[in-house]
């Protein structure tokens, strides 16, 4: 009896190797055995990346790993892949090949995060206390938490608790 796969993908070693199809819609990659696409390499982490198909695009999403991944040589937190784009896992590249389904078009990326402190992030650096707080050092943040809406507190709670 023939097993049929419903590959919605492929990832191929740039530096030669067997693809390793994509068959699920959320896949982790790492070096550990559990892990959906397994990397057995000391520069790739536990639990390095994660691949996501939405909206008929995959998407990759670093988990804090040691080395980070980058996609086309330039390093990002997540990124939407599109077909023939180059991703790096530490040090390891991919060409990723992959049939869009859907008629949407790509989603927007979204700003690279460590381009932003976390307080520009929360949109606390606009504020007029930054300029008093760069002068004298530093100051209590305190009062104007209590004059933030709650639209900005979902904001923060959402981007902290983001996957």
């Amino acid at each position: 009896m023939e097993t049929v796969f419903n590959m919605l993908g492929e990832l191929t070693p740039c530096g030669g190797g067997d693809p390793i199809p994509l068959l699920e819609m959320k896949l982790l990659v790492g070096r550990r055995s559990s892990c959906d696409i397994c990397l057995r390499f000391p520069n790739v982490s536990s639990h390095h990346c994660e691949l996501n198909m939405t909206g008929g695009y995959w998407h990759v999403r670093d988990l804090g790993s040691s080395n980070g991944i980058k996609v086309n040589g330039e390093k990002c937190q997540s990124k939407c892949l599109m077909p023939g784009d180059i991703l790096h896992v530490a040090r390891h590249r991919f060409r990723i090949d992959y049939a869009v389904s859907g008629s949407a078009p790509p989603p927007e990326d979204e700003e690279n995060p460590m381009s932003m402190s976390l307080m520009e992030k929360a949109g606390l650096s606009g504020s007029p206390r930054r300029s008093e707080e760069s002068g004298s050092g530093r100051k209590s943040t305190r009062s104007s938490r209590g004059q933030r809406s709650s639209s900005e507190d979902d904001f923060i709670m959402e981007w902290l608790n983001d996957e």
